[in-house]
């Protein structure tokens, strides 16, 4: 007698250890996880799933429903659970929650009537009251919790709300005990957890709080997630996931119209975890917003320094949790406010940044690190970043642009000679461009597609010989100069723009404007190539085909300075004084181009060669009115 009641606890107690065994080799994977692959990791972590699924099946198969092996059971569940939820398989660990949920209803006697979800988990809580499954069962709803959560079921989180909140004080405060009294109790080993059910509520309540905020900021309730994130702020948890609640405060009052509370926001979140870089980007789009460049460029170089780190792993972000918060916290809205651009992106908007304010030697720096980066050996890396970058050919065109700038013509020449060579054989004999109602339909967009392509290799080119014509003209060499711009206008005037029932013709500069893009683009270039070709011929004393092409510019490009300038200019050489006066005025009451923001930066009037001195200008047509 005494023998038949000895072997089930003999076959449990082999059961428990070799539970514990599985569960002592996951921690040690675990509590190395930063130095091994990820794919080792995974791959660990499917071993000790299958060998948990193994034991739960003897022990389901070998021992009916009791309450005196139901903690055994329950912790190879949870064990096998957590397995399973880590390595997103959901529908699985559901299964098993739902099967255990049923034996333990078979223990106690409860009968839920139904298989819904909420009404059985309810039922089973009722039903084991105070006893000593309650604890086990708790476990299990906080691994029922986290698929609700990484499923993106937050309106169940919520009708459960109630249950949820009773976690804390029964996990956090008695599950330890409770442990450690049963072991006293029984005098024998007892069933490791691979996770601490501490840890896991703290992960899931803050988890759970960062996605709710969320949630209710794009419902337009900003005020009620502010108070909820400020609340979460607090709760004990990686700095990590405090800091994503600081961030979430931010971009809350961002949506307030409160720009500088949201900073300070930002700057907390930075603070709790100095590797938060969506805190950087929302800083810097912040700083944008508000019109401060020179932080702007601060925090891009920041975000980008910080890019540049080796990524922080999950077991950084986490601790020593098998449940990642990537895992928990994968809502699209969430996923989209926490994203930043690429490491190449963001060099790019810097370099950009700092040639257009005034930080020229900085930028050229910068387009330099992006080039050599976008040429190194990672080649796969750098395609999937480079992306959401401009083409290659503009790139090199805006660094040429940078180096000009600073002063370095023949870096420039060279760059703009990488554009020709790579676009010489693709360059067409014409290109005709029609309005998108002459066809319909999938026809039309291919057409157009096609056309567009065509037209930016040409324009690619034409920018190219644009720019060597002002490295030209900066050197003052102006038989040279004189030869590019005109290369740079004999391929714009290729290309043809075909209106509805009409011929193809040249585009004129109110075309340009409706259609915007590449036809501005095509204007503004044939401007300003015309407008260097006629300061080049006035440097020479040409001054009749200077004229010539300088009113051709203005009719391409009539917010030109330079050829405005320059046209007042050639007049008076001509003796024709009063002319030259009006277009000068006509010039400065010009109001600044709106578009040359949005605009490439090779498309800006040159900042070298020759200029004229308003200041001069002026006392030429004062001297000129009469006394």
């Amino acid at each position: 007698m005494s023998n038949k009641t000895c072997q089930p606890l003999s076959l449990a107690d082999r059961w428990i250890r070799e539970n514990n065994e599985i569960v002592n080799k996951f921690k040690e994977q675990e509590g190395g996880r930063g130095a091994s692959s990820q794919d080792h990791n995974q791959t660990h972590l499917r071993l000790c799933s299958s060998e948990f699924h193994k034991l739960l099946m003897k022990i389901q198969a070998g021992i009916p429903p009791h309450e005196e092996h139901a903690q055994l059971e329950l912790a190879v569940v949870f064990n096998a659970c957590v397995c399973s939820t880590a390595l997103s398989q959901f529908s699985e660990a559901e299964l098993l929650l739902t099967k255990a949920t049923q034996r333990v209803l078979q223990m106690t006697g409860g009968d839920p009537g139904t298989s819904e979800p909420l009404v059985c988990w309810r039922a089973v809580l009722k039903s084991v009251g105070n006893t000593a499954l309650h604890t086990c069962v708790l476990t299990l709803l906080c691994l029922q919790w986290a698929i609700w959560l990484a499923t993106c079921q937050l309106k169940t989180i919520q009708q459960f709300q109630e249950e949820i909140s009773s976690l804390s004080e029964t996990l956090c405060d008695g599950v330890r005990d409770g442990n450690r009294n049963e072991a006293k109790r029984k005098l024998s080993i007892f069933p490791l957890l691979v996770m601490d059910t501490r840890r896991l509520f703290e992960l899931l309540q803050i988890c759970t709080a960062i996605v709710q905020g969320v949630e209710k900021l794009n419902e337009g309730q900003s005020s009620e997630a502010l108070c909820d994130l400020q609340a979460a702020s607090t709760l004990p948890a990686p700095r990590a996931l405090v800091a994503y609640t600081h961030l979430l405060s931010g971009s809350c009052l961002a949506h307030m119209t409160r720009p500088q509370m949201a900073l300070q926001c930002y700057r907390k979140a930075l603070e709790t975890d100095s590797r938060c870089v969506c805190a950087l980007y929302q800083s810097m789009l912040t700083y944008r917003q508000l019109g401060n460049t020179q932080a702007e460029i601060q925090a891009l170089r920041l975000l980008h320094s910080t890019l540049m780190l080796p990524p922080a792993t999950e077991s950084t972000l986490a601790g020593s949790h098998p449940l990642s918060p990537s895992l928990l916290l994968s809502s699209q809205s969430l996923s989209s406010l926490l994203s930043v651009p690429s490491t190449l992106s963001v060099l790019h908007s810097l370099a950009l940044k700092c040639v257009r304010h005034g930080r020229v030697p900085e930028g050229v720096e910068h387009y330099l690190d992006l080039l050599a980066a976008l040429h190194s050996e990672d080649q796969h890396e750098v395609r999937a970043e480079a992306s959401t970058l401009p083409r290659l050919p503009e790139l090199y065109l805006e660094a040429g642009t940078a180096l000009l700038m600073a002063r370095r013509p023949a870096d420039c020449v060279a760059l703009c000679n990488e554009v020709i060579s790579s676009t010489l054989e693709l360059l067409p004999e014409k290109v005709v461009l029609e309005e998108p109602e002459e066809r319909s339909g999938a026809e039309s967009m291919d057409a157009s597609a096609g056309g567009e392509d065509r037209v930016e290799v040409l324009l690619w080119a034409a920018a190219a010989y644009l720019l060597q014509g002002h490295c030209h003209a900066h050197l003052k060499d102006w038989k040279q100069s004189v030869t590019h711009y005109t290369r740079c206008i004999n391929l714009l005037v290729k290309v043809r723009f075909k209106r509805s029932g009409f011929q193809p013709q040249i585009p004129s500069a109110d075309v340009y404007v409706k259609r915007g893009g590449n036809l501005c683009i095509l204007q503004r270039l044939k401007g300003l190539s015309l407008a260097g070709r006629g300061i080049s011929f006035t440097q020479t004393d040409q001054l009749k085909e200077a004229l010539r092409d300088l009113q051709l510019s203005l009719q391409a490009f009539p917010e030109s300075v330079g050829a405005g300038l320059w046209s007042g200019e050639v007049l008076w050489r001509l003796g024709r004084k009063q002319e030259a006066a009006a277009c000068w005025r006509k010039t400065w009451s010009l109001a600044t181009d709106s578009l040359v923001k949005s605009l490439p930066l090779y498309l800006q009037e040159p900042q070298s060669g020759p200029l004229l001195d308003s200041t001069d200008l002026r006392c030429r047509i004062q001297d000129l009115s009469p006394m």
